[in-house]
């Protein structure tokens, strides 16, 4: 089987097939995935702005720590430098991938990118808690509009096949290698001042922004009907719908969190998506077609993705728990610990694309989910004194998992799609990760605070976290199983 007709094994049905490259990116023969060399210097932009928002959130996480001992923040205003983040990103990430259709794709990135480099600089100078928030909700919101941009500028300059494949397999896979380094350089950065966990990315996105101004493809915004407007009604109830939603999903891990606020919050957020869903079936120019989300394949591919970035992040985070609070390791330490996670950046773009062409986007994409089932349950009896070889198993399996359901599923759930709508269809996968990580972290958290609670050790309290991606991870593999059951197509 080729690596064309792996994609079409998505099973997505008669949708308006992509455009062809841009001239700036002229197709070889069918049968190759050799990319030109201005197709290589585009690639290496958007893999490098993917890759900065992995080594961000990486560094990070093993700096609050210090930055709660320098700013003398309590634990609740440190969770939010966290929530900020993931408020924002949430938030916004649908707007921003239908922005990047309507108005641009380099334009959006650019100029968000440009955003992320002043609030990560402001990050780094803040004097006060609230100044920080501020400049991690900012980051956040700047990552939502340029992270689906930028997989846009990927699917529309790269024809539909083994050419596009490659690409986004090689994207994903610095994605997973910027937050695997990102744990180390965060270790090694808080050891001279946490401030440099800032500075460090405003560095690297400046020389982002001076190369991908001559390097990307120029755009321009779809043309518009005569009296045609921006759909501000879509645009305004769908953001406070992921606003409301995603702050209820991280106030669900806040052990004194107002259940009957929670619950206004989840009820807010339900409304507003129906609204939403009544104001885009009316619209001449609707922000999200709804067309679009009756694609099975699709939908597989995104709830695949929630399922798999919980249970990811969710395991992540419990083991950085139990390495540091009840093992006592140091930051650098338990980065280099999780650092062979990051096989991911070797395989995805070496061996997932001879696995796809072998057998198919959805029998991959299942290993990875089976392969993840296995690799978090092998952890389900770590004990109090455990040695590093007895967690490597789980380490490596979970780096190769990555390899192959990552980049996949970013190929199923963009395959078939328009042109015009691939900055939507990034937006919705993005979207899915987001809530994914946020449901992930928050329910190993509230399972870990309820356990530890009610009398039991906090190794009990670890172990019993560490069902939850266990179990998100297997309901991943079935319901993408049945993406299998449908799709007859012979590997």
């Amino acid at each position: 089987m080729s690596a064309s007709s792996a994609v079409p094994e998505t099973g997505t049905p008669a949708r308006t097939p992509a455009a062809p490259p841009s001239p700036s990116s002229p197709a070889p023969s069918p049968e190759s995935a050799r990319l030109t060399g201005r197709e290589t210097a585009v690639l290496l932009v958007l893999c490098g702005a993917i890759f900065l928002e992995g080594i961000d959130v990486a560094m990070l996480n093993v700096a609050l720590p210090s930055i709660r001992a320098d700013l003398g923040m309590d634990t609740g205003s440190l969770s939010w430098v966290l929530s900020a983040y993931v408020l924002g990103y949430g938030g916004f990430m649908l707007l921003g991938g239908r922005t990047a259709d309507l108005l641009g794709r380099r334009r959006m990135f650019l100029f968000w990118l440009t955003v992320f480099v002043l609030f990560s600089g402001l990050g780094g100078l803040a004097g006060a808690s609230w100044v920080l928030i501020l400049a991690r909700f900012a980051t956040g919101l700047a990552a939502a509009f340029m992270t689906p941009a930028g997989l846009a500028v990927i699917t529309t300059a790269f024809a539909e096949g083994p050419r596009r494949n490659r690409a986004l397999l090689l994207y994903a896979g610095t994605a997973a290698a910027g937050f695997s380094l990102g744990l180390v350089a965060g270790g090694l950065l808080t050891a001279i001042s946490w401030r440099w966990v800032f500075f460090a990315p405003v560095l690297l996105a400046g020389a982002l922004l001076l190369t991908a101004v001559p390097l990307l493809p120029r755009d321009q915004a779809p043309a518009r009907r005569p009296g045609e407007r921006f759909d501000l009604a879509g645009a305004a109830t769908v953001t406070g719908a992921m606003l409301l939603l995603v702050h209820t999903v991280v106030r669900i891990g806040e052990p004194d969190a107002a259940t009957a606020l929670t619950l206004a919050e989840l009820a807010g957020g339900l409304a507003l998506l129906a609204v939403f869903a009544a104001v885009e079936r009316r619209s001449a120019a609707p922000l999200v077609r709804l067309g679009l989300l009756r694609s099975g394949p699709l939908l597989r591919a995104n709830l695949g993705a929630l399922l798999f970035a919980g249970s990811f992040f969710g395991f992540q985070f419990t083991v950085t728990l139990y390495l540091q609070d009840l093992r006592g390791w140091t930051p650098l330490q338990t980065g280099l610990a999780l650092l062979a996670v990051g096989v991911d950046a070797v395989l995805a773009p070496t061996l997932t694309p001879r696995l796809v062409e072998r057998f198919g986007l959805v029998r991959v994409i299942l290993g990875g989910f089976c392969l993840a089932t296995v690799s978090y349950a092998l952890f389900l009896p770590v004990g109090p004194d455990w040695s590093y070889p007895m967690m490597f198993p789980t380490m490596i399996l979970t780096g190769l998992a990555f390899a192959l359901a990552y980049g996949p599923l970013t190929i199923a759930a963009t395959a078939g799609v328009a042109e015009e709508e691939q900055g939507l269809a990034g937006g919705l996968l993005n979207t899915a990760f987001q809530f994914g990580a946020a449901l992930g972290l928050s329910a190993v958290t509230a399972v870990h605070v309820a356990a530890t609670g009610a009398g039991r050790s906090g190794l009990d309290g670890f172990r019993a976290a560490l069902v939850v991606p266990v179990a998100a991870v297997a309901l991943g593999a079935v319901v993408t199983a049945l993406g299998v059951r449908r799709d007859r197509t012979p590997a």
